[in-house]
């Protein structure tokens, strides 16, 4: 079992690289997709992923496969979209989702028919699901410091964070803090999604964001230990996945979120706060 577990890493280099980005993201997407999730943004952070493509599809088409290129690019489609969205939302009758909605299936589209003009069919691919097996060197360094600023970033911001997700008008009233707080976790979560689409691919980068954060918010109520049990989550889900996709020849992203998609499902059934398998269980009834 210990070599089943342990030698992929061990004998290989490309999979000691798959783990690193695994733990990188682990530290910094599973508690940006915690808030998302207290702040009812789940389904923002879906489409904020789709609508960064077009950003990197630009970056490349300019410079080809090349990180910096393909990052400023996503990141900088990822923060317009959401700030379109929310202009929208605000300016007119529709809703943030119905809005977030509209923006990322055109962005999606276009950053898709960029990539199909501009390149194979292979390339496509590697852009919608990624290819965690394949990360180098200076991936990783851009994803670990994505999570070093994200962690820094909650530390600092943590309070008005809580409040903001608990109470945004009372920060408001007592705080200016409110806009900022707001416009610097989005620009955590466009960041957080840029290194979840260099490793996972713009399909599964918000995988490693949301389904940790659901698993967990099964298993505790309070914030601390939530944010730490995703963080734990989301690093034994991807680690699984890593191993199936080795020892199974499955294709790396996909895997991880299966993985990730196995631990909410057992989560969904056997936790104690709101487990199926709890509620469903006969209860005993007293009588006198």
């Amino acid at each position: 079992m210990d070599a089943w577990l342990l030698d992929p890493f061990l004998e290989f280099g490309f999979m000691r690289r798959a783990l690193a980005g695994c733990l990188a993201l682990s530290l910094g997407a599973a508690p940006i997709g915690v808030f998302l999730m207290l702040r009812n943004m789940s389904l923002a952070g879906d489409a904020i992923a789709h609508a960064i493509l077009p950003g990197a599809a630009i970056g490349y088409m300019l410079a080809g496969l090349s990180l910096p290129a393909m990052t400023g690019g996503g990141l900088v489609a990822g923060l317009i979209v959401a700030l379109v969205a929310g202009g929208v939302a605000r300016m007119t009758q529709l809703r943030e989702d119905a809005s977030l909605s509209a923006v990322y299936l055109i962005s999606l589209a276009g950053g898709v028919m960029i990539i199909s003009l501009s390149g194979s069919g292979v390339d496509l691919m590697n852009v919608l699901f990624g290819n965690v097996l394949a990360l180098d060197d200076p991936t990783l360094l851009l994803l670990a410091g994505i999570a070093t600023v994200t962690v820094l970033a909650l530390a600092i911001g943590y309070r008005a964070l809580v409040l903001e997700c608990a109470d945004p008008a009372f920060l408001r009233s007592v705080s200016g803090a409110s806009p900022f707080a707001h416009l610097g976790f989005l620009v955590l979560l466009v960041l957080n999604l840029v290194a979840g689409f260099h490793a996972l691919g713009t399909l599964m980068a918000v995988g490693m964001m949301i389904l940790p954060a659901a698993s967990a918010r099964l298993w505790h109520r309070d914030l601390g230990p939530l944010l730490a049990t995703a963080v734990a989550m989301a690093l034994t889900g991807s680690s699984g996945g890593l191993l199936l996709s080795y020892h199974f020849g499955l294709p790396s992203g996909p895997a991880i979120v299966l993985a990730l998609g196995a631990l909410y499902i057992g989560s969904l059934l056997a936790s104690p706060v709101g487990g199926l398998v709890r509620r469903l269980r006969p209860r005993w009834h007293y009588t006198s």
